[in-house]
């Protein structure tokens, strides 16, 4: 199906969507809560406002490109007129955890707990995307021979380009939103979450490993990154349990039990609560291996 506005590949097998492209002149598309089953890359070429997603909000310019996971909620709200571009594509057509070694955007634009789900597009960005977004039109206008394996090439050109711009823009981020250098016990924890989140779920149990009170790091985790110690916690189990979801055939009472929680029953309420879906539905409309 195509139009003047949008271009779409649908999956043959299961009748979703599987890669689009679409221009936006207007707010239309973005003016509610998203809850997506893809990934959406969403480049605001004209027009500021301000973006709400996993219930934080971020101001916005133009030239700022958006990266959301599957069922990430988000909407934006313009202040002016916005107008861009915004590619979609599903987990059967591109899955970013299986091809993680060759694009790196897993943990940097998608799946990010710590950092704003936006990086700034500088002029050589913005020409080298505009190039990529031309070529995927063309090839999505006038399909031919191997169409899946080059729209991917441009696909992957495209993220480990957005990649590579927003670990350099990592730092200048973090001093712009904290004032200084993130303080090192934030980078200790981190580690911490990283080492123990399949077993340590409580938020004073992190306390206690750095030997700092409940409510200081409460404090400083809030300041830093916008959120409590608990959604930190809880946004790392969830990362993990789609990650199972998304590869693996596993009963969703063994991921359960992985991730620590004895009753599978708690564990989907608790996933439901976090991504909007149960453990089941996701697996169903995003997760595994569909494609064979």
């Amino acid at each position: 199906m195509t139009d003047q506005q949008s271009y779409t590949l649908v999956n043959p097998q299961t009748g979703n969507l599987a890669f689009k492209l679409v221009n936006f002149t207007d707010n239309s598309y973005f003016d509610h809560v998203q809850r997506n089953n893809y990934y959406s890359l969403i480049w605001v070429r004209q027009g500021s406002g301000n973006a709400r997603a996993d219930f934080n909000d971020y101001a916005f310019t133009a030239n700022t490109l958006f990266a959301f996971s599957p069922y990430q909620p988000f909407m934006f709200t313009p202040k002016d007129g916005i107008a861009g571009l915004a590619l979609h594509f599903h987990p059967d057509f591109f899955c970013i955890h299986k091809h993680q070694k060759e694009v790196a955007c897993n943990g940097v634009l998608f799946n990010n707990i710590y950092n704003p789900p936006f990086l700034y597009l500088d002029e050589p960005a913005s020409a080298t995307l505009e190039m990529l977004l031309t070529q995927i039109r063309a090839e999505m206008q006038n399909p031919a021979l191997a169409q899946y394996e080059l729209l991917i090439s441009y696909l992957k050109i495209l993220l480990i380009t957005a990649s590579r711009l927003k670990t350099q823009q990592q730092p200048e981020a973090e001093k712009a939103t904290a004032g200084s250098k993130e303080p090192f016990i934030l980078q200790k924890l981190k580690d911490y979450i990283e080492l123990h989140f399949k077993t340590r779920h409580a938020a004073g149990e992190y306390a206690d490993l750095l030997n700092i009170t409940p409510k200081a790091l409460a404090k400083i985790t809030k300041a830093h990154f916008n959120k409590t110690l608990t959604d930190l916690i809880a946004e790392r189990i969830i990362i993990e349990a789609k990650r199972e979801l998304y590869l693996t055939n596993k009963p969703v009472k063994e991921i359960a039990y992985e991730l620590g929680y004895n009753d599978e029953s708690y564990f989907s309420r608790f996933f439901k609560t976090n991504a909007d879906v149960s453990p089941q539905m996701y697996r169903d409309t995003v997760g595994f291996n569909r494609m064979g």
